[in-house]
């Protein structure tokens, strides 16, 4: 294929130089001259492992040149990926101007060709910017209409600065947001061959995947240096204790625990952060991250009661109680939370969970619910049937086929555990998904 590629700083550099060496025809675009002269030298503007020698080696063949001319570019062209800078403003806001600039002059050079062209962006920008701010800028500047005239797509990049060369060829994944089919193919075909699976999806899904994973990342970076300190403050070597947590790849590193969801709770996961927290403390490490795990769970069940406030309703059925569904343990149940606060805030509640028997509880278990719901006995239904006959309002906390083959498509339902229609009962006007 023939490319262009706009800004040459790392990922523009990388992917304009690993283009051109797996045989396509590429053109480097940039508005600093130094960066054109390096390349046309042969020489890549940036310094990374195996750049060096790949930009030599494909400048010589003729696979890869540069040039400042946006207008050339584009027409010895049929795709263009923009490369350009997203910086952060000191408010933490993205700036789009040299997105804009970028999508006004390849609107109008595209304005001049006859063949469709594809313009894929790289840049990291926030879900909407395509669609809302760089389509439009296109279209304005061309005169032609996205998707019709010309191909639109969103192309993040999954490059690591040090080792980008070898992440280009060994891709964890490749994501392709595309306005029609035709787009998506266009940029398929730049990595045909390479391994890893490929994603193609809505174009604001495809923006959003990279600040699903860079955020996930610092998570993990932040996580493993507080229990660190930690470690440290105890007396502890951190890298043994790691070394046992990255050994078990069935919960901690795998998807475990990754789908969204409703809140987290039981007898383990909440006590054991607070004493870890505690721990910290009393030794003076601080570490803002863990110390917010069970804040951010707190506001995350805020969100199930926000859901069901705003239907207006006050008759209300929650299907499930206990912490994990198959059980009757209901020890710091959100689910538990969850009717303690809409109780208190004056609602009507009736309660169907398969499992839980107020005659059948006991132990720690029975006085855990007789501190927090201590009329269970008079909340709890004994039927599917019950619970539909009182509530305006269902609340749906478990995936009981009981409970999943008798909800209606004429209420309000707020789903904490994203049923299996859920994408179609999206549509629907009385359908509110939690997290989804």
């Amino acid at each position: 294929m023939k490319i262009s590629v706009f800004g040459l700083g790392y990922v523009g550099c990388v992917s304009a130089a690993c283009l051109a060496g797996q045989g396509h025809r590429v053109v480097g675009v940039d508005v600093n001259p130094v960066k054109i002269d390096l390349i046309t030298q042969g020489k890549a503007p940036v310094v990374e492992e195996r750049i060096g020698e790949l930009t030599a080696e494909v400048v010589a063949s003729g696979a890869l040149r540069a040039t400042t001319d946006v207008a050339e570019a584009v027409a010895d062209s049929e795709i263009s990926l923009v490369c350009v800078g997203t910086p952060s403003a000191p408010n933490g806001s993205l700036s789009t101007v040299y997105l804009e600039r970028v999508a006004e002059e390849i609107g109008e050079a595209i304005a001049n060709k006859s063949e469709r062209h594809t313009v894929v962006f790289r840049s990291t920008m926030l879900p909407g910017t395509c669609l809302d701010l760089l389509i439009p800028i296109l279209e304005k500047s061309s005169g032609r209409t996205a998707g019709v005239d010309f191909g639109v797509a969103v192309n993040p990049e999954f490059l690591r600065e040090g080792t980008s060369v070898r992440d280009f060829f060994d891709p964890p994944k490749t994501v392709i947001g595309e306005i029609d089919t035709a787009s998506g193919d266009a940029v398929a075909g730049l990595y045909e061959g390479l391994p890893g699976p490929v994603f193609r999806v809505p174009i604001p899904v495809a923006e959003m995947t990279k600040y699903a994973d860079n955020s996930f990342h610092g998570l993990k970076i932040g996580f493993a240096n507080e229990l660190g300190s930690i470690c440290r403050a105890l007396g502890l070597d951190s890298h043994q204790v790691i070394d046992v947590f990255l050994a078990d790849t069935k919960l901690n590193i795998s998807p475990a625990y990754l789908k969204p969801g409703f809140a987290f709770g039981g007898s383990c996961l909440p006590k054991d952060l607070r004493g870890l927290v505690y721990a910290a403390h009393r030794n003076d490490v601080s570490v803002p991250i863990l110390s917010h795990v069970l804040t951010s769970n707190a506001d995350h069940l805020q969100r199930a009661f926000d859901l069901v406030a705003r239907t207006g309703k006050r008759k209300v059925g929650l299907f499930g109680l206990s912490f994990k569904p198959g059980t009757d343990d209901l020890r710091e149940s959100p689910l538990v939370e969850l009717a303690e606060k809409l109780l208190g805030k004056g609602y009507d509640l009736k309660i169907y969970d398969a499992n839980v028997s107020l005659s059948r509880l006991m132990g720690a278990n029975r006085e855990y619910i007789e501190g927090r719901l201590p009329h269970l006995g008079q909340l709890l239904a004994g039927s599917v049937e019950e619970v539909m006959d009182h509530a305006d309002v269902l609340l749906v906390g478990t995936k009981d086929p009981d409970v999943l083959a008798a909800l209606p498509h004429d209420r309000e339902i707020v789903d904490l555990v994203r049923l299996p229609d859920a994408a179609t009962r999206r549509l629907e006007e009385g359908y509110a998904g939690l997290a989804w």
